[in-house]
Formats: structure tokens, sequence, C-alpha cells
């Protein structure tokens, strides 16, 4: 009889079902060694030869995303920063790119200064403009499109299956940041994308105590194939501990992200109505900015991030943030845990960011429990 193909939270929770072989094990053993045994003849059979090139720690957390994410190849990386650079790193000095206007703060500043430093030029646009993303293409020249979707900290939804389409006509590759579809909404390798890219310390981990990144790909390629010497040349590796850890996070990736997902929803809907709310912004309403889109592109739900925008502008913004005593006031998302943060403090000179924005990460809390908090800070805030 012939088995039906598992669904992807089986998988996951299962760790695609891999057993240690020696002792049977159900859960992974970590291995710390730095390097590895050659053969007699100088030959390394094992496939390993040095821990900053490879480590046995990483192989299921690599193959448990690269199955979810249908693709056929996965590389751990240090961090979310370090995987997302080296896509970048990949290309020659003088190819162009183009990057969001809206996303991750980071590696918009990293694009706008140390990238450009490199020799890449890069252009920031509309990438839910199709004609912006068009007209941005430089023929010959354009080699890479990213997208961040949905975005940090707007949360605005990019059509992944038409900016792949733009891409492949100018010859370039299209690399997504899908770290707040987490492997679970959005497929964007399935849509078209040729990379995708998660940090690896939010969703994918789930509980606030590593720092990591994940690129997978489509095909393994020549582009892969020089992701795959940047990570072990530059040495943005992760260590074996924090690959051990992913893996325990991945295993309860579905019924965390998704409960965090239906609170997040539901606290969108309630703070819509709310009289010291002025804006929600949550691809999950269908007067958001990239409704649409997402509704074709996620499956299952919108993901758990919004943003509020404050009456009373930056102000009434941070005294909200800082009467909240549930919620955390901290940096980062993707944890168990509800987090609330100012970006535009964080960000600084040039983000944009509105002022009286607070973007909040949900956890997996009661939802009435994290409504009514933020109900009294943002009253308090308003009197």
């Amino acid at each position: 009889m012939t088995q039906r193909p598992l669904a992807p939270a089986s998988l996951a929770a299962q760790g695609l079902g891999w057993i240690e072989p020696t002792t049977k094990a159900i859960v992974s053993p970590i291995h710390v060694s730095s390097t590895f045994l050659r053969d007699d003849d100088n030959q390394f059979r094992s496939g390993r030869v040095y821990a900053r090139a490879d480590n046995p720690t990483f192989d299921q957390a690599e193959a448990t995303v690269t199955a979810l994410e249908h693709g056929v190849a996965g590389l751990v990386f240090a961090s979310g920063m370090a995987a997302a650079t080296a896509c970048f790193q990949a290309l020659e000095p003088g190819h162009h790119v183009i990057a969001p206007t809206v996303m991750y703060w980071a590696l918009r500043n990293w694009l706008a200064t140390f990238a450009t430093r490199w020799g890449l030029a890069v252009s920031f646009v509309d990438t839910t403009d199709l004609a912006a993303v068009a007209s941005a293409v430089q023929p010959g020249r354009t080699k890479l499109i990213w997208l961040e979707t949905p975005a940090n900290p707007l949360w605005h939804v990019s059509d992944i299956e038409s900016v792949a389409a733009i891409a492949h006509r100018a010859g370039a590759r299209l690399v997504v940041d899908s770290t707040v579809a987490a492997a679970v909404f959005t497929r964007p390798l399935d849509l078209g994308a040729d990379v995708v890219m998660h940090a690896a310390t939010k969703y994918l981990n789930g509980h606030s105590d590593l720092v990591a990144g994940m690129l997978v790909t489509a095909r393994d390629d020549d582009f892969w194939q020089r992701l795959r010497t940047i990570r072990a040349q530059i040495g943005g590796v992760l260590g074996s501990f924090e690959a051990w850890l992913l893996m325990r996070g991945l295993r309860t990736l579905f019924p965390r992200i998704r409960w965090a997902a239906h609170s997040a929803h539901s606290l969108a809907d309630r703070l819509a109505a709310h009289p010291a709310v002025a804006e929600v912004l949550y691809p999950g309403l269908p007067n958001c900015l990239g409704h649409e889109v997402a509704r074709r592109q996620m499956r299952g739900g919108f993901g758990a991030m919004l943003s509020i925008r404050i009456r009373g502008g930056e102000s009434a913004a941070i005294a909200t943030a800082a009467r909240v005593e549930l919620w955390k006031r901290a940096t980062s998302l993707g944890g168990v845990e509800s987090l609330i943060e100012h970006r535009a403090s964080i960000e600084g000179s040039g983000s944009p960011c509105p002022p009286d924005l607070l973007r909040l990460s949900v956890g997996i809390e009661d939802s009435d429990d994290l409504f009514a908090d933020l109900d009294q800070a943002l009253l308090a805030a308003q009197s």
C-alpha cells in the first residue's frame, strides 16, 4: 500500500523522521568536533573535512527547512544578516540589484553603505508596484532582485510570482526574505523565487534563545555553490549547540505560528476599532495594502506580525509602549513571548517607518490577555 505524503506540520514535528543510527535516539546529537579523520589514502569519504565548511549538526535543520520550502538544498548561517549578505557577496562588482524601500532596516542600511562600497549598484523601489520594479531593471546589469514579504515593519505584501517573472526576463535571480511567512504561510520557491532566506532567529527557532539564518535554493547551480563557498571562507557558520536548538524549535513551528497568527488576526480586528488607534497594518485586513496579493500567495493565515499607528503621534506611541505589562519592550520577533517596539527610535534617521508606529510580534499567550494589556496602555497614554 502506498502511504500518502505527510503534511508539512508532521514533517516538522518529526524532524523528517530522522533517527540517530547508533543509539536509535529520536533526538539527534550535538556534534562538537571541529575536524574529521582522513581515510588511509588521505581522502575524506565521510564527506566531512572541517566544521567551518560543514557540521553534522546542521544536517537535520537544513534538510527540514529545505523540505518545508520545497527546495533542493539548504544552508544555515550564523545569523539572518550573514545569510542575506552572502547573497549579495556572491555577485560581482558592477552588478545591479533591486531591493524594497520597506524592508528589514539593518539589511537596507548594509545595502546602502557596505554593498555600494564593494561595487554593487543598489536601487530601492516600492516592490508592491510591479511597474516600478520593471522600470528599475537595468538590462544586462541587474542580477538580483530582493523581496521581503510581508515587509517589516509596514507589512506590505509583494507579488512573488510577478516579480519572479520580471527578474527572470532580465536574466536576474529573485531572492525572497520569507522570515514572517516562516515556511508555513508562503513557499516562495513554488511561486518562482530562486532562493528563500529566513532569519531563523525568529519563527523557525521561536524561543528567542539563538541567532541564526537559513537559505534554501530551488536549484543546486553555480550561484548556490558560491553561497556555500562564501559561508565556509568568510566563516559565517552556526555553532553546534545553536544548530541543535534550531532543530528543537523547528519541531513546534506549525502549532506555534498558527496559534500566534490566529491571535494576531483577532488583535488586528479588535485594535482596528480602538479609539486610540489611527490605523492597523496587517495583511489579513481587507483594507490593508497588498491584502488581495496576500490572499493569493499566503495559505492558512497572514502571519503573526502587525503594526499599529497611534493617535497622538510619536509621544503617544512611546507612552503606550512604556505602559504595557504583559507585552515586552524588546527588539526581534517570532518568539513565544509577545514583543512591542517603537521602530522609528531604533531605525533612526532615514527610516521609512512612521514615528507614531508600534510594531507588535504576537506570541502564544492568551489573546484576551494581550488585548487587555494593550487596551489599558493605549487608554493611559491618551489620557
